[in-house]
């Protein structure tokens, strides 16, 4: 009861917050597993599939690949992963595989070598006898919203299809730009032919372009979307005019390649003309900003993407940023927006930025920042520079369907620091309890329309 929770007030108010619902609005849940529901086969499936966060962890402690993407089995990735993780003191990965044991399989036992057969037993007996699956976890976490990451050209048959099942919880598509913005990119020829084949469209020119993209929106929505999203490392430092954009499409319709001006150019005009479509249709608009992807091109080549490559990116300059959001809002009106910043040197100029705008909030600590100090720093930058009541609080961006424990994680730590507030009579008590609900659920539930 008492881990993370650094005074008795914080106790108090984690007794109240620990059961509330979780509104998973952005992760990176694969539909179809969802929908075909497959009972895990062991715990080394379920925590090394597909989490690049710990492939990544195993090849920093000298771990040989064959034991990260390689062909060894299960429980020889198991072992490996329990032998690095015992060592990893510090990493938010050895608090959360932790609580991940206790929550879910009643696992206790300290994490050590010696322990890891111990632990493999004992998880995969649970996992058996409790028909361990994703909507089973789903329904003992108690999501009751769950937003995954969906290409604008995905045909989101699962969602639809999960849509006919009992399950207690909304899985809803997210309308992810990055392949649509990227026109540089090996085979965006292909892209736009499937583009054209979705949307029904005929792509010659930006106007036929956005027209197909709203097209593909419209069709999200009709499948439940309430958020978007993009996450592309090249943030626009320029706001193309509509013949700028075209000039740059065409030049990758004929097949060439747009120059970091055009590109640029052709970005801006996009987010724009994004930003203004996201306010037509209500749509939440997530920006996640200063990401490198894949910095190992001989890993990107062994691995693929979303293996464990990718890095914190250089700082995003201020201008740049308000010019994007300064011209959304000129023209029709920001969407609910959130920024998330993964240069922690961003939090408090991106913070005041957002507050310069209307609809638009900095959200929670985002990968290489959500351990114990960065969302602490996140939390106390938005109280200080912000307004925390209106925090959308956490989210698990993950792949794996026991991340639900970084709810909790992140519940303990805010009920920590509100705590210790109380208890330094810096704030008031009585309006402690509404202020965790809102930022654990109620904010983002009510954005989504998700009743509880």
């Amino acid at each position: 009861m008492s881990y993370l929770l650094s005074c008795k007030t914080a106790e108090k108010l984690y007794s109240a917050a620990k059961d509330l619902p979780i509104i998973d609005y952005h992760c990176h849940l694969v539909p179809r597993e969802i929908y075909e529901d497959k009972v895990f086969s062991n715990i080394g499936e379920m925590w090394l599939g597909a989490d690049h966060y710990k492939w990544r962890l195993m090849r920093c402690a000298g771990v040989d690949e064959k034991y990260i993407t390689g062909d060894s089995s299960f429980e020889e990735k198991f072992i490996k992963y329990i032998e690095c993780l015992s060592y990893a003191a510090g990493n938010p990965l050895y608090a959360w595989s932790k609580m991940e044991l206790e929550i879910f399989f009643g696992i206790t036992m300290p994490i050590v070598p010696e322990n890891a057969k111990a632990i493999w037993d004992t998880a995969n007996k649970v996992i058996a006898e409790k028909q361990l699956s994703p909507r089973k976890l789903i329904e003992m976490s108690n999501v009751k919203y769950i937003g995954t990451t969906d290409d604008v050209c995905d045909i989101l048959d699962y969602h639809k299809l999960i849509a006919q099942t009992d399950l207690d919880a909304v899985v809803a598509p997210s309308f992810r730009t990055d392949k649509l913005l990227l026109i540089n990119a090996d085979g965006y020829t292909d892209y736009i032919k499937l583009l054209e084949e979705r949307s029904g469209i005929k792509i010659t020119d930006i106007g036929t372009f956005k027209t197909a993209v709203e097209k593909r929106l419209q069709f999200f929505c009709e499948n439940g979307c309430r958020i978007s999203d993009v996450g592309i490392e090249c943030f626009p430092t320029s706001i193309g005019t509509d013949e700028q954009a075209d000039a740059a499409l065409k030049t990758i319709l004929a097949g060439g390649k747009a120059d970091a001006a055009a590109l640029s150019d052709f970005l801006g005009n996009m987010y724009v003309y994004l930003g203004k479509l996201y306010k037509k249709y209500n749509i939440l608009m997530q920006l996640h900003m200063a990401v490198k992807r894949n910095a190992s091109t001989t890993l990107f080549r062994l691995c693929g993407a979303d293996s464990g490559g990718d890095c914190i990116n250089d700082e995003i300059p201020a201008q740049a940023v308000i010019s994007i959001l300064d011209a959304i809002e000129q023209d029709g009106g920001l969407p609910q927006t959130v920024v998330y910043n993964l240069n922690p040197i961003m939090a408090s100029k991106l913070c005041t930025i957002c507050g310069s705008f209307r609809n638009v909030r900095l959200g929670t600590a985002w990968w290489f920042c959500d351990h114990k100090r960065g969302i602490e720093d996140q939390i106390n930058v938005i109280a200080e520079t912000g307004h925390l009541g209106s925090f959308l609080g956490m989210l698990t961006d993950s792949r794996s369907f026991l991340s639900y424990a970084r709810h909790d994680y992140f519940r303990r730590l805010q009920c920590s620091i509100v705590g210790e507030w109380i208890e330094k009579g810096e704030f008031y008590e009585g309006c402690a309890d509404k202020l965790i609900y809102d930022i654990c659920c109620g904010n983002i539930a009510k954005l989504l329309g998700v009743k509880l």
